[in-house]
């Protein structure tokens, strides 16, 4: 009773949250749209399971149909779609990966074949369709005996291609996840014949191991990739934006300035060369986008001392680097936070691509220097 009662939610978990993959504005997109295919497959066959505990095909003959349909071939095959539509991998886009839907057609009408056939007495006096429906069987087990580890190598190699070092920890835990699944069922396939009276009971097992599966995606895994996503798109969007005040942000630290064209001053003021740089540093090159800099960067781009590079922003402007740094970003995420084009994405992904290393420090900075959270600015706003 137990197991059902986890299946059942499971299934109904997995089904709300492959609708909410599908269509809500938030998660829409092409790779939660395999994920979310994902899912459904993995919720089916969870389904078959509670089919078979309940009995109910007995009272309803024709659901053997829609119990033979083998979701567990479509599994892989959309989470592999998700993980190279999510890394951006070109080789997806060709018509030829709909041949990875083959094995999971074939082995669906196999099935169905040998159902609808098969007297399941294996006599000496055998029919012809019986004869032909085990030899179906035994193809169908060899092809996929092929067909897991190839196209779990295969997602494992597109798995290489994120750019995002948190997004490929998280599709790598996935993977794991996805070896494990399979690798238990073909393993349970295989030694089936000499665990013929305790494999009903090896199968919820591994129906319960599938329930973490969309446990763990639920609450951790689409979290992350909205982030991710969202990262990746106000990335986009501010490459493609060409400010009044401000050009494009480059992938990489401009060119250091030379000595020999630097004037010294003594006196520190707002005229200060080596502020002025660091000001158009700022406003023009927008260098606080980048969550690794520090006094020693930016004394590195000005060919000046850190201690002088803390010295010159303290003199001018009152604040400390660290404070100096974090107000352009907030200034940018005031404006990018009133911006229609960006009232979608999460107010997290804004601070992390606006320069913020964490929540924390960017929720705190926030705070501290405009006096309210990001979500109350957001919401003044509105």
């Amino acid at each position: 009773m137990i197991k059902l009662i986890i299946l059942s939610i499971a299934i109904f978990q997995g089904v709300l949250m492959s609708l909410i993959l599908l269509f809500s504005p938030f998660f829409k997109s092409r790779a939660n749209k395999f994920l979310a295919f994902a899912i459904l497959s993995l919720s089916w066959s969870l389904l078959k399971i509670t089919l078979d505990i309940t009995e109910v095909v007995a009272v309803y003959p024709l659901l053997v149909v829609l119990e033979n349909i083998d979701t567990e071939a479509l599994l892989p095959v959309f989470i592999y779609l998700f993980i190279a539509a999510q890394v951006d991998y070109a080789p997806m886009n060709s018509k030829k990966v709909y041949l990875l839907f083959i094995p999971a057609l074939a082995s669906t009408l196999v099935f169905n074949f040998v159902e609808f056939t098969m007297s399941g007495e294996f006599t000496s006096e055998m029919y012809f369709f019986d004869i032909l429906g085990g030899l179906l069987v035994l193809c169908m087990f060899i092809v996929f005996i092929i067909f897991y580890p190839l196209i779990l190598i295969k997602t494992y190699k597109v798995i290489q291609y994120a750019k995002d070092k948190n997004e490929k920890k998280w599709l790598t835990y996935l993977w794991y996840f996805e070896v494990a699944i399979l690798g238990l069922l073909m393993l349970l396939v295989i030694i089936s014949p000499a665990i013929e009276s305790d494999i009903v009971n090896a199968l919820q097992t591994l129906a319960l191991l599938s329930t973490i599966l969309i446990h763990w995606v639920a609450y951790s895994g689409i979290y992350k990739l909205k982030l991710v996503n969202d990262r990746k798109k106000i990335n986009r969007l501010f490459f493609s934006q060409v400010s009044n005040d401000a050009s494009p942000l480059p992938n990489k630290m401009v060119t250091p300035i030379k000595t020999e064209d630097i004037k010294t001053q003594t006196t520190i003021t707002a005229d200060n060369i080596y502020f002025q740089k660091l000001e158009k540093l700022c406003t023009v090159d927008k260098i606080y986008r980048d969550h690794t800099l520090d006094r020693n960067a930016v004394a590195a781009l000005l060919n000046i001392s850190p201690s002088y590079v803390s010295q010159i922003v303290n003199a001018i402007t009152g604040y400390n680097f660290s404070t100096y740094i974090n107000r352009y970003r907030v200034a940018e995420i005031k404006k990018i936070i009133v911006n229609e084009e960006f009232q979608n994405y999460s107010l997290l992904a804004i601070g992390l691509e606006c320069g913020f290393s964490s929540k924390t420090t960017f929720h705190n900075s926030f705070k501290k220097i405009t006096g309210m959270t990001p979500n109350a600015y957001r919401k003044l706003h509105k």
